[in-house]
């Protein structure tokens, strides 16, 4: 068994497709597939059941992936430990949601200002995946809503982040000072996509019920605020939104939600058994701005 074919292996169940597989690895698509066949005749055992339509995990393949992203995420843990024992910079993998939002930006300035040599690299990915790569081993630091992580998942609580709602110019609401949560009833709300942000959504659903009211869910999704933004703009719907993020968002309106007033609750997330440098480093330097800028102040 070779470590190509774990990779292979990790990048078809990934993907379900050789063809955006094989290009992700930088390798024909025959040969991908040669190589797969051949680490599963190695093991004895089908992983994958494919036909001309689809690629699936077998119950089998879907054991074997956990262990083959350990595997991976070791050696490269083990890597990383051999280029800092030769004084090549640390590096750093941290996950971020959507480049939209200030919170991990500030974060991570303020930690690569205490360790210049820190190499940051950062993964634009939904919660529930950041939760299954911290697992892994494939990401160091995440941000999100810790309400669902996973039990080797740590968190800290470092911002309770006022929501709102973006309207379009013109909107009604445009000119309130404020809009309480229940005249959100009348109106088309947009949701995230689903599979990479399903704690937003949650959160937003449960706060229009505890006003009184399912919301009117506008059709379709996005997978991005700026996506967001712009159906708002065109007047399509409306988008709940924390206000860490507005300032990016030109050509919209942000207004705060009240009656009651709302803060969702931003986390920094970790693998618990990690206990290195600059993982702990992140995490301090969330708690320090947490406290400077009073992010979990939340008078209304």
């Amino acid at each position: 068994m070779e470590l190509r074919q774990l990779r292979y292996f990790v990048a078809v169940s990934e993907e379900l497709n050789f063809g955006r597989a094989a290009a992700r690895e930088h390798i024909v698509q025959s040969a991908l597939s040669q190589q797969v066949q051949r680490l599963e005749r190695e093991l004895g055992v089908r992983l994958l059941e494919r036909t001309t339509h689809y690629v699936a995990l077998t119950p089998a393949g879907a054991a074997f992936l956990v262990e083959a992203r350990r595997i991976l995420a070791h050696v490269e843990r083990a890597a990383q430990v051999a280029r800092t024992a030769r004084g090549t910079s640390p590096a750093l993998r941290v996950g971020i949601i959507d480049a939209s939002y200030d919170s991990m930006p500030q974060i991570l300035h303020e930690a690569q200002a205490r360790y210049p040599d820190l190499v940051i690299h950062q993964v634009e990915a939904g919660v529930p995946e950041q939760y299954q790569r911290l697992v892994d081993g494939r990401l160091d630091v995440g941000i999100g809503r810790a309400a669902l992580a996973p039990s080797g998942v740590a968190s800290h609580l470092f911002r309770r982040d006022r929501l709102g709602v973006l309207v379009p110019r013109g909107h009604r609401f445009a000119d309130l000072d404020a809009v309480p949560v229940e005249a959100l009833a009348r109106e088309p709300l947009l949701l995230a996509e689903k599979m990479k942000a399903p704690e937003f959504n949650q959160f937003t659903v449960e706060m229009c019920r505890a006003a009184g009211f399912t919301p009117a869910v506008h059709p379709g999704t996005v997978d991005s605020i700026r996506a967001a933004s712009a159906l708002v703009a065109q007047g399509r719907c409306l988008y709940c939104v924390p206000s860490s993020c507005i300032s990016a968002l030109p050509g919209t309106i942000w207004r705060p939600l009240t009656e009651p007033a709302s803060f969702y609750p931003w986390s920094i997330l970790w693998r618990a058994a990690d206990d290195s440098d600059h993982v702990r480093a992140v995490v301090a330097c969330a708690r320090g701005m947490s406290e400077r800028l009073g992010w979990l102040v939340t008078a209304d």
